[in-house]
Order: structure tokens, then C-alpha cells, then sequence
């Protein structure tokens, strides 16, 4: 029996098996019924305005952990519970702090995440324009004295 030709089928198999048995292979999705469409059109956003806590650039939609799982849970309870979207939010923010919420309220420990992009945007700004006006100035102002500025023209002119 030729074992160099049995590798590549047993290497087959065994990766054949491994694929199967993975456990990425078996994702779990909930399945959440709800009695009206309202319920579950609020879920839906809810669970795509809020982050995922272990993943931090996932939603709880797209998000397979295990956190994100009970979070998707405690969603569902709480708007089954007849409780509103900024209610289940506060609850979440109350919880798990400002991170947890993709657009964050505005409020003192806000305030720069929110407003630095335009501090920052008025300082640039602000330089250039420094930047541009000290330029010209420079290119305007003349390193020569009057004097000398009088016999330069006047010896260009002789030239003429």
C-alpha cells in the first residue's frame, strides 16, 4: 500500500471533519416573536443603536458574543415589558456607561467627544490663516531701507 497517496485523502477527511465540527460553523441566532410590528421595528433599532461591549465596532446585531447575546436578550424583555426605545437606552447607559450607545447624548463627559472635531477643525484653521498672513507679510516687507530701495531704482532706470 502506497502511504504517499493516501496523505492528501486523510488530510481531506480531517479537515472535511474539522469544518463540520467547528464550532464557527454553528452560529446561534435568537428568534425573538413579537406581538406587533412597533415591538420588533424597536428592537431592530435598538439592537443596531447599541454596541456590542467586547467587540466595541459591533452593534449587538452583528455581534456573536456572548455578551452581546444576553444584551440582545435583555432588549427584547424590556420592549416585550411595553418599556420605550430612551427608556431601554437610559437603562443600558445607567448599566454599561456612554460607551454602550453609537451617538451618545450630549453632557459634560460628552462634550468633547462631541465638539472636539470642530475645536479642532477652528484651530486649523485659524493656524492657516496665521500662517498665511505672516507669510505675506513677510513676502510685502522688504529686507532693504528706503535708501536703498531709492538707488535700486534708480540705477534700473539708468540701465533703460
Amino acid at each position: 500500500m502506497n502511504i504517499g497517496c493516501q496523505k492528501p485523502l486523510l488530510i481531506t477527511i480531517v479537515l472535511f471533519f474539522s469544518v463540520i465540527t467547528s464550532p464557527f460553523g454553528h452560529g446561534q441566532q435568537e428568534i425573538f416573536t413579537f406581538s406587533t410590528a412597533k415591538q420588533e421595528t424597536t428592537y431592530q433599532a435598538l439592537i443596531k443603536e447599541l454596541r456590542c461591549l467586547v467587540c466595541q465596532n459591533q452593534n449587538l446585531a452583528d455581534s456573536n458574543a456572548g455578551l452581546a447575546q444576553d444584551l440582545r436578550r435583555k432588549t427584547y424583555e424590556m420592549v416585550i415589558a411595553g418599556e420605550t426605545r430612551s427608556q431601554i437606552a437610559q437603562y443600558m447607559v445607567n448599566r454599561y456607561g456612554d460607551f454602550v450607545l453609537y451617538r451618545p447624548q450630549v453632557n459634560r463627559s460628552t462634550f468633547i467627544l462631541w465638539f472636539s472635531p470642530f475645536i479642532f477643525l477652528v484651530l486649523l484653521i485659524s493656524l492657516a490663516f496665521h500662517f498665511i498672513r505672516k507669510t505675506r507679510k513677510r513676502s510685502q516687507s522688504s529686507d532693504y531701507s528706503e535708501e536703498q530701495l531709492a538707488h535700486i531704482k534708480s540705477l534700473m532706470q539708468d540701465k533703460r
